[in-house]
């Protein structure tokens, strides 16, 4: 399949927003494979033996999306950026959940062949780094979604400046700001868990 163009993407995702149901299914194996690569992406960050499998995450996110009814899609980063911030809801609740559980709430999931490579969890996770954006966003919320937009959902400066509606020079400086930022928060953090 030859890869889509984001001006194919963008009117897909406009006929289906106004109605047309055969946009839907054109748009599906579109965006399959860029909602796997964010997937996957978001995946490697985790430890081996996760239970929630990319093609899940996949399945899930996509299920919320198609379900959105008042959404007016704009673009495709509009649409990807949107995702992003399924994928990241997702895991986060999941990791969260995860925690909360009384007993082998830390277990891992493993085969008998993977036992023997299994590592343990590293203790930066996904929850503190959600934790930090958080607080991020009540800062500054545009740098939190810049942050989002780029980190979570791969997206591009150009594309980032475009889902934002903002100048490419403003994300640049958010951008940068806001990495800085999250470093010396998740540092901070890491270093009074010890």
């Amino acid at each position: 399949m030859a890869v889509p163009s984001t001006q194919e993407i963008t009117q897909l995702l406009v006929a289906w927003n106004n109605g047309d149901a055969a946009a839907l299914e054109r748009l599906t194996p579109l965006v399959q494979a860029e909602l796997h690569r964010l997937a996957k992406r978001y995946m490697a960050g985790e430890r081996q033996g996760h239970i929630l499998q990319t093609t899940a995450l996949v399945n899930e996110a996509f299920l919320r999306l198609i379900d959105w009814r008042n959404v007016e899609w704009q673009n495709r980063s509009h649409f990807f950026g949107l995702a992003a911030q399924i994928m990241r809801r997702i895991l986060v609740d999941f990791a969260r959940a995860r925690r909360r559980e009384k007993r082998g709430g830390d277990a891992l999931f493993v085969s008998l062949s993977e036992a023997a490579d299994v590592a343990q969890e590293q203790s930066a996770d996904l929850v503190a780094l959600d934790d930090a954006l958080q607080a991020l966003e009540k800062l500054d919320p545009r740098q939190a979604r810049v942050v989002e937009l780029r980190f979570f959902g791969g997206l591009s400066l150009e594309e980032t400046a475009d889902a934002l509606g903002i100048s490419l020079s403003t994300v640049r400086r958010d951008w940068s700001l806001a990495e800085a930022w999250l470093y010396r928060e998740l540092s901070n953090a890491v270093a009074s868990d010890k």
